[in-house]
């Protein structure tokens, strides 16, 4: 806000009107009603609580005042008009008032005080009162402003031409001439055409002007208090910049001006003010202390250190940083005198005469604790002041120290590269750290994944007292930690009962990953740099590097390895299934054992494929082994077996084969050669390893295969799982021939069993046990659907008692009297019984072998089967035993089986007739059906079989025609009569 007097020309004719709203429109009535000439302007204390600040017209004549709206009664808004407009009449109209009021208005700075209570000629009449006394005032002034005004000119041209003040700045463009009260009486054109912008300055308050920044208000208004007082002043304000639309001029942004203010008749009668753009200036010097500001602080953080000399090498300038070099201050560098006494003389004066300047010279400095550093100078000839030479200092302690790490690191990992084994590269590794690290003491763990623990693989440094303990990953330790957590742990000054090794009280721990845990420190108490954790961090990612490279070589060579061994055995494999592919083929076309057992080893051994094969069997008559086939580079080795003793034999492969019924493997004769007598003779002729497979099938055994290699290891898994099948497939093949040989008439052996009462196992022994009697199997066996069909001849009890109990027998299916004793008096007949089960019978039959005979009675059992003669007769007796668990044998006679003819008509009959027909003759003839005279009846025979007579008769002549076509056909086509 402006402020003035208007000295020079009347006061604009307006009446501002301060307060509400309602109070505002009747004082507007009551002046356009009485005081035409006028012109009221309202400001309403509703809009703003600082009324004032609303205001920015012309100063008006007069000031009406709605003084009561206030919480003082208007006292304050008074003291704030009068304090604005200190020449203007200020009324107060309040709605009430009384005399107390009047008085406290008056006493804050009223002209008068008139209560509005609609008497408008005494509003009126107060307003013509104070405006009088203005016009009488304003013309009383009128004669002294025009002495004052000639008195502000003379002071102005004293200024413009006299030299009272040497110190002032020049005259400027820009002049002001201000009343006593700061006022302005007058402005020149570069003020008006400057600043103005075409508003009239005078008569308004000089600091006030808008053209002046806000923080100009307060240097102005001290160097008008200075001017007043008499005192001539100086002072440098902004102009307004662009912060608010009331206080800017849009050319003056930032601009500056220099103010001298000149008293006029020591002050009382004004002050001249002349003013000089300083904007450049300004800018300039305030470039200068920025930049001033900028090298200081530059100088006092920077890593190089300046240091300047004369000619004579005496320090002229010490950069303020140079502490951090050579730990000295800047003043006792001063003290020192001269540089040599600091660097020494480390650089050629005539080098640097002839080019002015030197470049990265190279010298050690020991600072002020007595450490040295390595220095990277340049010198350069200069005129500075008093300085002639410019030194810069450069500290490259760290760079040549991490120089020589790197180096002494990259030897390392040269060697590194030809390091094949964890335990090298770990020991490599902790012999480099002192040249690496410059620490002495150094250790590597190794993880071990089968004990969950860090093991001790290498250690340098290290007295053997201080002896590396296993640390399992779950321990509270810096080790272990630093390994589960992948992170570098660096620990300093430790006491010796908590350093993760004894003995160390500073160091850095760095894990290897999944390899394990790198250590290296000192028993000093020092603190790690930067520089050795960086390059410990290096060297542990180096050796991480060469563990990983030696664990991909080894899962590489080891995968080699084993494709290698796979390609051998699968090769070998291929040459087996070969082989095996040729003996199938052998036993095929094979007609008698000894072609099997010939062709099976012939095979074996051709090609060199293996160097000797033979199969032996165990005689049942003196328990030895006998050879029946064999082939390859034998050279006597049977021979030489036969001259050993009997428990000589026991440990060799063919001999224990026979005896555990399983394979026998020996992966190399050679070891353990004193174990058997049998292994010199081997390796006399070369065999190095031993492979022996039982030939059995479905626990019929027919001896044993034995395979011998002429190199250590030559049976793997597969050859031996090749072998062992090998060796049931020619069992397999030598019980069939055999039992084609048997039925062809070829010679069987009869064997006699005898067996405790007690542990007997079949239906029938429990019949004959239970009910004391005895019980004969007739006729052999019959495989039905339903169970297995025998006919058994009853001694000592009836036929009736029998199948009666047998019908209580979970292993009876089904039991019928045949026929009994013709004698009244005696026990006895002929009973059916269909058999769930008759294991040994069933199994016997498999392999060639038939149940002759079998009587059983309260005192045992006795059973007599025909096999053929090649069988071994221990399978015949674990077969017996698992039945008859005690059972012995009593007799074994070799015989001539039956004739070829008979035991090929036998067979074409047996496979014409369905098992019904066969059922049906068997029961007619063990009833006596074909006896003469007939000792059943067929109605009798059909009503124990659940058939009708004539279903009987047309089995028994199915079962005729059959027989008699087949013999008679047969006959004829033969030539048979």
């Amino acid at each position: 806000m402006e402020r003035g007097t208007g000295i020079d020309e009347p006061a604009p004719n307006t009446a501002l009107l301060i307060g509400a709203p309602e109070w505002i429109e009747a004082v507007r009535a009551a002046l356009e009603a009485t005081v035409s000439e006028l012109e009221p302007v309202a400001v309403s204390t509703a809009d703003s609580d600082a009324p004032l600040a609303t205001w920015d017209g012309d100063d008006p004549a007069v000031v009406l005042v709605d003084a009561t709206t206030s919480p003082d009664d208007g006292c304050s808004l008074v003291e704030r008009v009068r304090s604005r407009w200190p020449s203007r009449p200020v009324v107060t109209v309040p709605v009430d008032g009384d005399e107390r009021l009047a008085s406290r208005h008056l006493a804050a700075g009223a002209s008068g005080y008139v209560p509005f209570d609609d008497r408008e000629s005494l509003l009126e009449e107060a307003l013509k009162t104070v405006l009088e006394d203005r016009d009488e005032s304003g013309r009383r002034r009128s004669a002294s402003d025009a002495r004052r005004r000639a008195r502000q000119f003379d002071a102005v041209a004293d200024v413009s031409t006299s030299g009272d003040h040497g110190d002032a700045p020049d005259v400027g463009p820009y002049l002001w001439v201000l009343e006593a009260d700061g006022t302005i009486a007058e402005a020149n054109p570069a003020v008006r055409e400057g600043f103005e912008t075409g508003a009239d300055p005078v008569g308004r308050s000089f600091v006030d002007r808008r053209y002046w920044a806000l923080e100009a208000v307060s240097p102005l208004e001290s160097g008008l208090k200075a001017a007043r007082s008499g005192a001539y002043a100086e002072r440098e304000v902004t102009l307004s910049r662009p912060n608010t639309e009331k206080r800017t001029l849009p050319d003056d942004e930032g601009r500056t001006l220099a103010l001298s203010f000149h008293p006029i008749e020591s002050g009382d009668q004004g002050v001249v003010v002349l003013g000089r753009d300083v904007t450049e200036r300004v800018e300039t010097i305030r470039e200068l202390r920025r930049s001033e500001e900028l090298h200081r602080v530059t100088l006092a953080h920077m890593t190089d250190t300046v240091l300047l000399t004369d000619e004579e090498g005496r320090f002229t300038y010490v950069c303020p940083n140079v502490h951090f070099i050579f730990g000295y201050t800047a003043a006792e560098i001063h003290e020192l005198g001269t540089i040599d006494a600091l660097l020494g003389e480390f650089y050629d004066e005539e080098a640097l005469a002839e080019r002015g300047v030197l470049t990265n010279v190279e010298c050690t400095a020991t600072d002020r604790d007595g450490d040295e550093h390595a220095l990277l100078v340049n010198v350069r000839e200069v005129s500075i002041q008093d300085g002639r030479r410019l030194f810069s200092c450069r500290d490259v302690t760290t760079r040549k120290q991490r120089e020589r790490a790197l180096t002494s690191l990259h030897e390392t990992a040269r060697a590194l590269l030809y390091a094949e084994s964890e335990a090298e590269i770990a020991q490599r590794v902790v012999d480099d750290v002192e040249a690496v690290l410059s620490l002495p003491s150094a250790a590597v763990y190794r993880f071990d994944t089968a004990a969950n623990a860090l093991e001790a693989a290498a250690r340098a440094g290290i007295g053997d007292r201080n002896r590396l303990e296993s640390i399992p990953l779950g321990a509270d330790d810096a080790v272990a930690n630093a390994f589960v957590e992948d992170d570098t742990h660096v620990f300093e000054g430790l006491d010796p009962s908590d350093s993760p090794v004894d003995g160390l009280r500073s160091g850095v721990i760095v894990p290897l990953a999944d390899h394990g845990v790198f250590l290296a420190g000192t028993a000093d108490l020092v603190t790690l740099d930067d520089v050795t954790i960086e390059v410990a961090d290096l060297l542990a990612a180096t050796a991480e590097a060469a563990l990983d490279r030696v664990e991909r070589d080894s899962r590489l060579r080891a995968r080699d390895r084993e494709l290698k061994r796979q390609n051998q055995r699968l090769s070998a494999l291929d040459r087996i299934n070969e082989i095996i592919r040729e003996i199938g083929r052998d036993l095929v076309r094979a007609d008698t054992r000894d072609d099997i057992e010939d062709a099976v080893c012939g095979r074996l051994t051709d090609a060199d494929r293996f160097a000797f094969a033979w199969i032996g069997s165990l005689d049942p008559r003196t328990d030895e082994i006998t050879p029946r086939a064999w082939a390859g580079d034998g050279q006597g080795y049977l021979d030489a077996l036969e001259t050993l003793a009997a428990d000589s034999m026991e440990s060799e492969p063919t001999s224990r084969t026979l005896e555990t019924r399983s394979p026998t493997v020996v992966e190399n004769v050679a070891n353990d050669l004193r174990a058997g007598e049998w292994r010199s003779p081997a390796l006399t002729r070369g065999f190095q390893s031993v492979a022996s497979v039982p030939l059995a099938y479905d626990e019929f055994s027919y001896g044993a295969l034995t395979v011998y290699a002429d190199r250590p290891d030559a049976f793997d898994e597969t050859a031996r799982e090749v072998l062992r099948e090998l060796g049931e497939t020619i069992a397999s093949a030598i019980g069939s021939v055999e039992r084609t040989h048997a039925l062809l008439g070829g010679r069987v052996a009869e064997l006699t069993y005898e067996a405790d009462v007690e542990n007997t196992g079949t239906a029938i022994d429990r019949l004959a046990r239970t009910l004391e009697c005895r019980l004969d199997l007739e006729g052999g066996i019959q495989r039905l659907e339903s169970g297995v069909l025998t006919f058994v001849t009853v001694s000592g009890c009836s036929p009736e008692a029998v199948v009666d109990q047998a019908s209580s027998l979970t292993g009876v299916e089904d039991a019928h009297v045949v026929s009994a004793s013709a004698s009244a008096s005696a026990d006895g007949g002929l009973v059916r019984l269909t058999l769930s089960e008759l294991a040994l019978a069933t199994r016997l039959a498999e392999h060639g072998g038939v149940v002759r005979r079998l009587t059983a009675d309260p005192d045992g059992t006795t059973l007599s089967v025909d096999v053929p003669s090649p069988v071994e007769t221990a399978s015949i007796d674990d077969l017996v035993r698992s039945t008859y668990p005690d059972a012995s044998l009593a007799t074994r006679r070799e015989r001539t089986g039956p004739p070829t003819t008979g035991a090929r008509l036998e067979s074409a009959v047996l496979e014409s007739l369905t098992d019904r027909q066969l059922e049906v003759v068997r029961t007619a003839y063990h009833a006596g059906f074909f006896a003469t005279p007939r000792a059943q009846t067929g109605s009798a025979i059909a009503d124990s079989l659940d058939i009708s007579p004539t279903a009987f008769s047309n089995h028994v002549r199915a079962v005729e025609r059959t027989l008699f076509s087949i013999l008679f056909e047969d006959s004829y086509a033969t030539g048979v009569q």
